[in-house]
Protein backbone atom coordinates (compact mmCIF):
# COMPACT_ATOMS: atom_id res chain seq x y z
CA UNK A 1 0.00 0.00 0.00
CA UNK A 2 1.37 3.57 -0.41
CA UNK A 3 2.46 5.82 2.01
CA UNK A 4 -0.93 8.35 2.66
CA UNK A 5 1.60 11.02 3.47
CA UNK A 6 3.41 10.54 -0.49
CA UNK A 7 1.29 12.62 -2.44
CA UNK A 8 1.21 15.42 -0.05
CA UNK A 9 3.95 17.51 -1.25
CA UNK A 10 2.04 17.26 -4.82
CA UNK A 11 -1.63 17.63 -3.87
CA UNK A 12 -0.91 20.94 -1.83
CA UNK A 13 0.83 22.65 -4.83
CA UNK A 14 -1.51 21.50 -7.32
CA UNK A 15 -4.38 22.69 -4.77
CA UNK A 16 -2.49 25.70 -4.09
CA UNK A 17 -2.21 26.73 -7.53
CA UNK A 18 -6.12 25.78 -8.31
CA UNK A 19 -7.26 28.31 -5.13
CA UNK A 20 -5.07 30.87 -6.88
CA UNK A 21 -6.52 30.56 -10.37
CA UNK A 22 -10.32 29.45 -9.92
CA UNK A 23 -13.36 32.16 -9.86
CA UNK A 24 -16.44 31.61 -8.35
CA UNK A 25 -19.21 32.42 -10.57
CA UNK A 26 -22.66 32.56 -9.33
CA UNK A 27 -26.13 31.08 -11.42
CA UNK A 28 -28.95 32.57 -11.55
CA UNK A 29 -32.02 31.82 -9.75
CA UNK A 30 -34.97 29.28 -10.19
CA UNK A 31 -37.28 31.50 -11.69
CA UNK A 32 -34.85 32.93 -14.31
CA UNK A 33 -32.69 29.76 -15.18
CA UNK A 34 -36.31 27.93 -15.85
CA UNK A 35 -37.30 30.57 -18.00
CA UNK A 36 -34.20 30.19 -20.13
CA UNK A 37 -35.38 26.32 -20.22
CA UNK A 38 -36.53 24.79 -23.89
CA UNK A 39 -37.62 21.73 -24.64
CA UNK A 40 -37.24 19.86 -27.81
CA UNK A 41 -40.73 20.05 -29.56
CA UNK A 42 -41.86 16.47 -30.63
CA UNK A 43 -40.82 15.54 -33.92
CA UNK A 44 -42.88 12.77 -36.60
CA UNK A 45 -40.69 9.98 -37.08
CA UNK A 46 -38.30 9.16 -39.99
CA UNK A 47 -38.56 5.93 -42.19
CA UNK A 48 -36.74 4.14 -39.49
CA UNK A 49 -38.99 4.53 -36.82
CA UNK A 50 -36.43 7.36 -34.85
CA UNK A 51 -37.38 10.77 -34.10
CA UNK A 52 -35.41 13.34 -35.99
CA UNK A 53 -34.33 15.25 -32.72
CA UNK A 54 -32.23 18.26 -32.90
CA UNK A 55 -29.45 18.74 -31.23
CA UNK A 56 -28.23 21.37 -28.99
CA UNK A 57 -26.89 24.68 -30.31
CA UNK A 58 -26.79 24.85 -33.91
CA UNK A 59 -25.71 21.70 -34.55
CA UNK A 60 -28.55 20.71 -36.41
CA UNK A 61 -30.68 17.13 -36.18
CA UNK A 62 -28.97 14.26 -34.91
CA UNK A 63 -27.96 12.21 -38.08
CA UNK A 64 -29.36 8.46 -38.45
CA UNK A 65 -27.48 5.68 -36.76
CA UNK A 66 -23.68 4.95 -38.17
CA UNK A 67 -22.10 1.73 -37.73
CA UNK A 68 -20.95 2.18 -33.92
CA UNK A 69 -24.60 2.36 -33.62
CA UNK A 70 -24.86 6.36 -32.44
CA UNK A 71 -26.85 9.05 -33.30
CA UNK A 72 -24.62 12.24 -34.01
CA UNK A 73 -24.49 15.79 -34.90
CA UNK A 74 -23.11 16.54 -38.09
CA UNK A 75 -19.68 16.67 -38.20
CA UNK A 76 -18.98 14.59 -35.46
CA UNK A 77 -17.43 10.94 -35.46
CA UNK A 78 -16.88 7.89 -33.04
CA UNK A 79 -15.37 4.94 -32.69
CA UNK A 80 -15.16 2.35 -30.22
CA UNK A 81 -12.51 1.81 -27.52
CA UNK A 82 -12.89 -0.88 -25.83
CA UNK A 83 -15.49 -3.86 -25.18
CA UNK A 84 -16.07 -6.07 -22.35
CA UNK A 85 -14.00 -9.12 -22.64
CA UNK A 86 -11.83 -8.09 -25.22
CA UNK A 87 -8.55 -7.13 -24.77
CA UNK A 88 -7.73 -2.68 -25.17
CA UNK A 89 -5.54 -1.91 -28.22
CA UNK A 90 -1.48 -2.02 -27.42
CA UNK A 91 -2.33 -4.28 -24.30
CA UNK A 92 -2.72 -6.90 -22.65
CA UNK A 93 -5.41 -5.81 -20.48
CA UNK A 94 -9.09 -7.22 -21.29
CA UNK A 95 -11.66 -4.56 -20.78
CA UNK A 96 -13.59 -4.83 -17.46
CA UNK A 97 -17.43 -5.66 -16.90
CA UNK A 98 -19.77 -3.07 -16.27
CA UNK A 99 -17.91 -0.11 -17.35
CA UNK A 100 -19.00 2.74 -14.99
CA UNK A 101 -17.97 6.83 -13.77
CA UNK A 102 -14.83 7.92 -15.35
CA UNK A 103 -12.79 10.70 -15.88
CA UNK A 104 -9.26 11.71 -17.90
CA UNK A 105 -5.86 12.73 -16.76
CA UNK A 106 -3.56 15.14 -18.69
CA UNK A 107 0.08 13.05 -19.13
CA UNK A 108 3.83 15.33 -19.29
CA UNK A 109 4.37 14.12 -22.71
CA UNK A 110 0.93 15.66 -23.75
CA UNK A 111 -1.25 12.42 -24.02
CA UNK A 112 -3.96 11.31 -21.50
CA UNK A 113 -5.14 8.84 -19.42
CA UNK A 114 -8.80 7.89 -19.46
CA UNK A 115 -10.30 5.93 -16.14
CA UNK A 116 -13.52 3.64 -15.96
CA UNK A 117 -14.81 1.84 -12.67
CA UNK A 118 -15.73 -1.26 -12.89
CA UNK A 119 -19.34 -1.85 -11.33
CA UNK A 120 -18.91 -5.52 -10.15
CA UNK A 121 -19.71 -6.88 -6.48
CA UNK A 122 -17.97 -9.31 -4.40
CA UNK A 123 -14.57 -7.49 -4.36
CA UNK A 124 -14.46 -8.45 -7.99
CA UNK A 125 -14.67 -4.94 -9.37
CA UNK A 126 -12.14 -1.98 -9.53
CA UNK A 127 -10.65 0.47 -12.07
CA UNK A 128 -9.39 0.38 -15.91
CA UNK A 129 -7.34 2.75 -17.63
CA UNK A 130 -6.71 3.14 -21.24
CA UNK A 131 -3.74 5.26 -22.06
CA UNK A 132 -3.58 7.92 -25.42
CA UNK A 133 -0.54 9.28 -26.45
CA UNK A 134 -0.73 13.12 -27.72
CA UNK A 135 -2.48 12.26 -30.89
CA UNK A 136 -5.03 10.32 -29.91
CA UNK A 137 -3.71 6.90 -30.44
CA UNK A 138 -4.32 3.91 -27.63
CA UNK A 139 -1.11 3.17 -26.66
CA UNK A 140 -1.40 0.90 -23.33
CA UNK A 141 -4.43 -0.19 -20.82
CA UNK A 142 -4.08 -1.51 -17.18
CA UNK A 143 -5.90 -2.05 -14.03
CA UNK A 144 -5.40 0.81 -11.36
CA UNK A 145 -6.93 -0.73 -8.70
CA UNK A 146 -8.42 -3.79 -8.05
CA UNK A 147 -10.71 -6.26 -5.19
CA UNK A 148 -13.26 -3.39 -4.38
CA UNK A 149 -16.93 -3.77 -4.73
CA UNK A 150 -19.53 -1.97 -6.96
CA UNK A 151 -17.26 0.89 -8.29
CA UNK A 152 -19.96 3.14 -9.26
CA UNK A 153 -19.01 6.47 -10.38
CA UNK A 154 -16.44 8.88 -8.33
CA UNK A 155 -14.91 11.93 -9.16
CA UNK A 156 -10.82 13.40 -10.23
CA UNK A 157 -8.91 15.84 -7.99
CA UNK A 158 -7.21 18.81 -8.42
CA UNK A 159 -3.78 16.97 -7.79
CA UNK A 160 -4.25 14.50 -10.39
CA UNK A 161 -5.48 11.39 -8.57
CA UNK A 162 -9.05 9.57 -9.06
CA UNK A 163 -11.38 8.92 -6.18
CA UNK A 164 -13.58 5.37 -7.22
CA UNK A 165 -16.53 5.16 -5.19
CA UNK A 166 -18.02 1.95 -3.44
CA UNK A 167 -22.10 1.96 -4.18
CA UNK A 168 -22.29 -0.86 -1.22
CA UNK A 169 -23.08 -0.29 2.30
CA UNK A 170 -20.40 1.23 4.37
CA UNK A 171 -18.85 1.37 1.30
CA UNK A 172 -15.63 3.34 1.14
CA UNK A 173 -13.90 5.83 -1.25
CA UNK A 174 -10.59 4.79 -3.17
CA UNK A 175 -7.80 7.10 -4.12
CA UNK A 176 -5.98 5.61 -7.47
CA UNK A 177 -3.08 6.40 -9.81
CA UNK A 178 -4.38 7.00 -13.16
CA UNK A 179 -0.95 6.30 -14.36
CA UNK A 180 -1.02 2.38 -12.16
CA UNK A 181 2.64 3.74 -10.59
CA UNK A 182 1.27 3.54 -7.12
CA UNK A 183 -0.89 1.43 -4.87
CA UNK A 184 -4.23 2.84 -4.22
CA UNK A 185 -5.36 4.23 -0.68
CA UNK A 186 -8.91 3.37 0.93
CA UNK A 187 -9.45 7.06 1.91
CA UNK A 188 -11.86 6.15 5.12
CA UNK A 189 -12.08 9.72 6.72
CA UNK A 190 -14.55 10.24 3.82
CA UNK A 191 -17.09 8.08 5.26
CA UNK A 192 -18.59 4.31 4.41
CA UNK A 193 -21.76 4.81 3.57
CA UNK A 194 -23.26 3.90 -0.53
CA UNK A 195 -20.89 6.28 -1.87
CA UNK A 196 -21.84 7.22 -5.74
CA UNK A 197 -19.92 10.22 -7.10
CA UNK A 198 -17.40 12.87 -5.27
CA UNK A 199 -16.38 16.14 -6.28
CA UNK A 200 -13.41 18.77 -5.15
CA UNK A 201 -14.63 22.41 -4.66
CA UNK A 202 -10.79 24.07 -5.87
CA UNK A 203 -11.86 27.14 -4.33
CA UNK A 204 -11.47 25.70 -1.13
CA UNK A 205 -10.45 22.01 -1.09
CA UNK A 206 -13.65 20.89 0.39
CA UNK A 207 -14.84 17.66 -1.35
CA UNK A 208 -19.21 16.86 -2.22
CA UNK A 209 -20.41 13.56 -2.38
CA UNK A 210 -23.31 11.91 -3.12
CA UNK A 211 -25.37 8.68 -2.21
CA UNK A 212 -27.24 6.99 -4.09
CA UNK A 213 -30.04 5.74 -2.15
CA UNK A 214 -33.79 6.96 -1.91
CA UNK A 215 -33.07 8.15 1.30
CA UNK A 216 -29.28 9.32 0.87
CA UNK A 217 -27.92 12.57 1.77
CA UNK A 218 -25.33 15.30 0.26
CA UNK A 219 -22.22 15.05 2.33
CA UNK A 220 -19.18 17.82 2.49
CA UNK A 221 -15.83 16.81 3.59
CA UNK A 222 -13.52 19.43 5.12
CA UNK A 223 -10.09 17.91 5.19
CA UNK A 224 -7.92 19.13 7.80
CA UNK A 225 -5.43 20.41 5.41
CA UNK A 226 -6.29 21.05 2.03
CA UNK A 227 -5.73 18.55 -0.47
CA UNK A 228 -4.74 15.91 2.72
CA UNK A 229 -7.76 13.44 2.89
CA UNK A 230 -5.70 11.78 5.89
CA UNK A 231 -8.01 13.43 8.24
CA UNK A 232 -10.93 16.02 8.35
CA UNK A 233 -14.98 16.48 9.42
CA UNK A 234 -17.53 14.91 7.15
CA UNK A 235 -20.55 16.72 7.21
CA UNK A 236 -24.24 16.26 5.88
CA UNK A 237 -26.20 18.89 4.30
CA UNK A 238 -29.48 20.27 5.78
CA UNK A 239 -32.19 22.11 3.47
CA UNK A 240 -33.79 25.47 4.79
CA UNK A 241 -36.73 26.45 3.06
CA UNK A 242 -39.87 25.67 1.81
CA UNK A 243 -38.78 25.56 -1.95
CA UNK A 244 -35.65 26.08 -4.30
CA UNK A 245 -33.48 28.15 -4.20
CA UNK A 246 -32.88 26.38 -0.58
CA UNK A 247 -30.24 27.66 1.76
CA UNK A 248 -27.57 24.68 3.05
CA UNK A 249 -26.73 24.19 6.23
CA UNK A 250 -24.20 21.28 7.04
CA UNK A 251 -23.90 19.44 10.39
CA UNK A 252 -21.23 16.94 11.79
CA UNK A 253 -21.50 13.46 10.97
CA UNK A 254 -20.88 11.86 14.53
CA UNK A 255 -19.50 8.64 12.76
CA UNK A 256 -18.72 8.54 9.76
CA UNK A 257 -16.89 5.19 9.71
CA UNK A 258 -20.26 3.24 11.40
CA UNK A 259 -19.39 -0.52 12.41
CA UNK A 260 -22.00 -3.63 10.77
CA UNK A 261 -24.27 -3.29 13.22
CA UNK A 262 -24.14 1.02 14.06
CA UNK A 263 -26.61 3.98 12.89
CA UNK A 264 -26.10 4.16 9.11
CA UNK A 265 -24.06 7.47 8.37
CA UNK A 266 -27.28 9.01 6.63
CA UNK A 267 -29.75 7.90 9.35
CA UNK A 268 -26.93 9.65 12.15
CA UNK A 269 -28.42 13.31 11.66
CA UNK A 270 -32.28 13.34 12.39
CA UNK A 271 -31.96 17.12 10.97
CA UNK A 272 -30.32 16.15 7.47
CA UNK A 273 -32.06 16.32 4.52
CA UNK A 274 -32.92 13.40 2.25
CA UNK A 275 -31.92 13.58 -2.03
CA UNK A 276 -33.75 11.11 -3.89
CA UNK A 277 -31.17 8.81 -5.31
CA UNK A 278 -27.89 11.07 -5.81
CA UNK A 279 -25.99 10.27 -8.78
CA UNK A 280 -23.28 12.35 -10.48
CA UNK A 281 -21.55 15.57 -9.32
CA UNK A 282 -19.27 18.03 -10.73
CA UNK A 283 -17.87 20.96 -9.41
CA UNK A 284 -17.45 24.52 -12.12
CA UNK A 285 -16.70 27.68 -11.46
CA UNK A 286 -18.08 28.06 -7.99
CA UNK A 287 -20.50 25.79 -8.33
CA UNK A 288 -21.22 22.43 -7.72
CA UNK A 289 -23.83 20.34 -10.27
CA UNK A 290 -25.00 17.00 -9.22
CA UNK A 291 -28.14 15.07 -10.29
CA UNK A 292 -30.51 12.82 -8.69
CA UNK A 293 -32.18 9.57 -10.03
CA UNK A 294 -35.31 8.99 -7.87
CA UNK A 295 -36.94 12.60 -9.18
CA UNK A 296 -35.14 13.15 -12.25
CA UNK A 297 -33.57 16.30 -11.15
CA UNK A 298 -30.29 18.64 -11.60
CA UNK A 299 -29.43 21.18 -9.28
CA UNK A 300 -27.26 23.62 -8.41
CA UNK A 301 -25.27 24.61 -5.80
CA UNK A 302 -23.24 27.63 -5.17
CA UNK A 303 -20.38 27.18 -2.82
CA UNK A 304 -19.65 30.63 -1.60
CA UNK A 305 -23.21 31.46 -0.18
CA UNK A 306 -24.79 27.46 0.27
CA UNK A 307 -27.60 28.49 -1.69
CA UNK A 308 -28.75 25.28 -3.52
CA UNK A 309 -30.94 25.57 -6.58
CA UNK A 310 -32.66 23.12 -9.43
CA UNK A 311 -31.76 23.75 -12.98
CA UNK A 312 -33.58 20.83 -14.33
CA UNK A 313 -36.97 19.12 -12.77
CA UNK A 314 -38.33 15.74 -15.40
CA UNK A 315 -41.66 16.80 -13.14
CA UNK A 316 -42.02 20.40 -14.00
CA UNK A 317 -40.52 20.70 -17.58
CA UNK A 318 -42.64 21.32 -20.26
CA UNK A 319 -41.13 18.54 -22.56
CA UNK A 320 -38.87 16.37 -20.23
CA UNK A 321 -36.40 15.13 -22.74
CA UNK A 322 -34.27 14.07 -19.73
CA UNK A 323 -34.60 11.33 -17.82
CA UNK A 324 -32.80 8.53 -15.87
CA UNK A 325 -30.18 11.41 -14.96
CA UNK A 326 -26.96 9.50 -13.77
CA UNK A 327 -24.03 10.77 -14.43
CA UNK A 328 -22.67 14.41 -15.37
CA UNK A 329 -19.71 16.06 -16.53
CA UNK A 330 -19.27 19.90 -17.04
CA UNK A 331 -17.22 21.38 -20.30
CA UNK A 332 -14.67 23.74 -19.85
CA UNK A 333 -16.93 26.54 -21.05
CA UNK A 334 -19.73 25.07 -18.75
CA UNK A 335 -22.10 22.79 -20.71
CA UNK A 336 -23.53 20.29 -18.51
CA UNK A 337 -23.41 16.97 -19.73
CA UNK A 338 -26.00 14.91 -18.22
CA UNK A 339 -25.66 11.06 -19.09
CA UNK A 340 -29.29 8.67 -19.09
CA UNK A 341 -29.25 5.85 -17.35
CA UNK A 342 -32.23 4.25 -19.60
CA UNK A 343 -34.31 7.28 -20.62
CA UNK A 344 -34.07 7.64 -24.33
CA UNK A 345 -30.05 6.57 -23.81
CA UNK A 346 -29.03 9.94 -24.48
CA UNK A 347 -26.36 12.12 -22.99
CA UNK A 348 -28.35 15.56 -22.69
CA UNK A 349 -26.54 19.05 -22.67
CA UNK A 350 -27.86 21.90 -20.68
CA UNK A 351 -25.81 25.08 -22.04
CA UNK A 352 -24.64 28.27 -20.33
CA UNK A 353 -27.80 29.94 -22.04
CA UNK A 354 -29.92 26.96 -20.14
CA UNK A 355 -30.99 25.41 -23.34
CA UNK A 356 -31.50 21.63 -23.06
CA UNK A 357 -31.02 19.15 -26.11
CA UNK A 358 -28.99 15.59 -26.63
CA UNK A 359 -25.35 15.33 -28.08
CA UNK A 360 -25.56 11.51 -28.94
CA UNK A 361 -28.00 8.83 -28.50
CA UNK A 362 -27.32 5.18 -28.59
CA UNK A 363 -29.36 3.15 -30.23
CA UNK A 364 -30.85 -0.57 -29.72
CA UNK A 365 -29.51 -0.28 -26.66
CA UNK A 366 -32.51 0.07 -24.37
CA UNK A 367 -31.79 -2.19 -21.26
CA UNK A 368 -28.13 -0.31 -20.36
CA UNK A 369 -27.62 3.45 -18.81
CA UNK A 370 -24.89 5.91 -20.34
CA UNK A 371 -21.84 5.57 -17.48
CA UNK A 372 -18.48 7.50 -17.18
CA UNK A 373 -18.69 10.73 -19.45
CA UNK A 374 -15.34 12.87 -19.44
CA UNK A 375 -13.34 15.07 -21.86
CA UNK A 376 -10.30 14.82 -23.54
CA UNK A 377 -8.18 17.39 -21.90
CA UNK A 378 -8.58 19.47 -25.16
CA UNK A 379 -12.22 18.93 -24.66
CA UNK A 380 -12.42 17.70 -28.58
CA UNK A 381 -13.06 14.17 -27.06
CA UNK A 382 -15.99 12.96 -25.01
CA UNK A 383 -15.78 9.37 -23.95
CA UNK A 384 -18.58 7.20 -22.39
CA UNK A 385 -19.63 3.87 -22.14
CA UNK A 386 -22.83 1.70 -22.76
CA UNK A 387 -22.94 -0.33 -19.34
CA UNK A 388 -24.66 -3.35 -20.40
CA UNK A 389 -24.61 -2.57 -24.54
CA UNK A 390 -24.83 -6.37 -25.23
CA UNK A 391 -25.46 -9.45 -23.57
CA UNK A 392 -21.78 -10.10 -23.11
CA UNK A 393 -21.01 -6.44 -21.14
CA UNK A 394 -20.37 -2.53 -21.82
CA UNK A 395 -19.13 -0.65 -24.89
CA UNK A 396 -16.68 2.57 -24.36
CA UNK A 397 -16.94 4.83 -26.93
CA UNK A 398 -15.15 8.37 -28.06
CA UNK A 399 -16.69 10.39 -30.03
CA UNK A 400 -14.97 13.42 -31.65
CA UNK A 401 -16.00 16.77 -32.84
CA UNK A 402 -16.98 20.46 -32.15
CA UNK A 403 -18.13 20.85 -28.98
CA UNK A 404 -16.47 24.23 -28.05
CA UNK A 405 -18.80 25.28 -31.02
CA UNK A 406 -21.79 24.35 -28.99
Amino acid sequence: MMNPDDLNTTRRHLLRASLMTCGLLAIGSKSALANNLFAVPANPRNEDGLEPIMATGNLGPLQPPNADGLRLPAGFTSRIIARTGNTVAGSNYAWHRAPDGGATFSMQDGGWVYVSNAEIDDDKGGVGAIRFDRKGNIISAYSICSNTSRNCAGGPTPWGTWLTCEEVDRGRVVECDPTGTRAPIVRNALGWFDHEAVAVDTSTGYLYLTEDKSDGRLYRFRPTVAGNLNSGTLEVARRIGSSAPYQLQWLAVPKPNPSSSGTRTRRQVKKSSSFNGGEGIWFHSGVIYFTTKGDNRVWALTTRNDKLDIIYDAETAPNPILTGVDNVVVSKRGDIYVGEDGGDMQIIVISPNKSVAPIVQVVNQNSSEITGPAFSPDGTRLYFSSQRATSSGGITYEVTGPFQSI
